[in-house]
């Protein structure tokens, strides 16, 4: 790799939208050109996954990605099925090409060039380990500025302040029900009464039909009120992001808090589920909802939750993959990048710019030898010194509309 030159990336595609999108954010900030490959994986790619080893025996040949030289400098993945390949590759290279993962890792961390992860996943300390506070994310001032833009105007009939009131939905043990979803209405609406403002409704893939009709007959106070559909050009996620002045989000998806707290506005977490694994919110201070065996949190958790609730509860290691989001959720309330909803709030605050993405730009780029790493974005997890790049967003203060 000459310096005359910017390296060349590749992007493994993840089955998981989510983890893709924090590998396609990392590709974006580094600024160098790359490529997305796509692997269509056979059933019994994991006895090679077992084995350690780098090899294309797991994939379909014929319905996957070319691999082929020129190999690249880095290779960018998230998801177990992805390593195998990409440790191929390296091998092709003669152990030139870089591996990067994202989120949670299969093969070990002294087998990886980088890790960039979040804490959910309980990973162990290691050198080539870097835990952000948040995921990454795509979320960019540009991409802000454009959607205001168009929005402002759409939502010039709904008295201020705006509070975007951002859905996600079951996941692991955590079940968005109707009955969840009549609640975070009202609690949802309460806050807009309080405020004297107006709800930004939107929701998510993840959203049921049920819980989604329940949420919008909840509501009291004037809305607009968004159906996710896929591919749908009038989603007006990104507008709420830009216009918001304080944001609710459901606390299971980690992603979407770190959407909202990119714009350095006022993020509340609406805590949701049971039993072993409740969240620590103020509705998880009441002891009964951490009894399991309770009928009202067998109905919020669910018995098929209950196994991934046992599971968080034991040791991480490499078969227990299971992740605790409460991990990533005290750590936001601990930096006061998010509240409770419902919970002590004495006054608005304004959480420092996010600090992740930068820290794992940074990372990358001394593996890669283009720059000295900064010891603050490299080595720390708090906030340091903000880079002013382009990815990042400079946060919006409340009436900046």
């Amino acid at each position: 790799m000459g310096a005359d030159r910017p390296p060349s990336v590749w992007v493994f595609k993840c089955h998981r939208a989510g983890d893709h999108a924090q590998s396609i954010a990392l590709a974006n900030a580094l600024g160098w050109p790359y490529v997305v490959k796509e692997m269509k994986f056979l059933p019994h790619e994991l006895y090679f996954a077992l084995r350690g080893k780098g090899t294309l025996a797991g994939i379909d040949r014929r319905r996957s990605s070319q691999l082929e030289p020129p190999w690249p400098d880095l290779i960018i993945l998230a998801g177990r099925q992805n390593e195998t390949p990409a440790k191929w590759v390296r091998d092709q290279s003669g152990g030139r090409t870089r591996i990067i993962v994202i989120g949670r890792y299969w093969t070990p961390a002294k087998e990886l060039d980088l890790v960039v992860t979040p804490p959910q996943f309980r990973l162990r300390e290691h050198p080539h380990v870097l835990v952000n506070d948040f995921p990454l994310h795509q979320v960019t001032r540009q991409k802000l500025d454009d959607a205001a833009r168009i929005w402002r105007s759409r939502l010039a009939d709904l008295p201020h302040p705006w509070i975007a009131l951002i859905v996600g939905g079951s996941s692991g043990p955590y079940v968005f029900s109707r009955a969840t979803a009549r609640r975070l209405g009202h609690e949802a609406s309460e806050f807009a009464r309080a405020h004297g403002g107006s709800l930004l409704v939107t929701t998510s893939p993840r959203t049921g039909r049920g819980a989604m009709e329940a949420l919008d007959r909840a509501i009291e106070v004037p809305h607009k009120f968004y159906r996710w559909q896929p591919a749908d050009p009038e989603n007006p996620y990104l507008g709420y992001l830009a216009l918001a002045d304080r944001f609710i989000v459901t606390a299971d998806s980690l992603s979407m808090l770190a959407e909202a707290g990119a714009t350095g506005r006022p993020v509340y977490m609406f805590e949701f589920g049971g039993g072993p694994a409740a969240m620590h919110g103020p509705r998880g201070q009441d002891p009964r909802n951490r009894q399991w065996w309770r009928w009202s949190q067998l109905k919020d958790q669910g018995l098929l939750g209950l196994h991934y609730a046992l599971a968080i509860g034991l040791p991480p290691w490499r078969i227990n993959r299971s992740r605790d989001i409460r991990l990533a959720q005290d750590r936001f309330v601990a930096l006061d990048r998010t509240r409770w909803l419902g919970g002590p709030d004495p006054q608005p605050w304004h959480p420092a710019p996010l600090q992740d993405l930068d820290r794992a730009v940074a990372r990358v780029r001394a593996l890669l030898g283009r720059e000295p790493a900064d010891a603050d974005l490299v080595h720390k997890t708090g906030a340091g010194p903000h880079d002013a790049a382009d990815t990042a967003v400079a946060p919006i203060l409340p009436g900046a509309h």
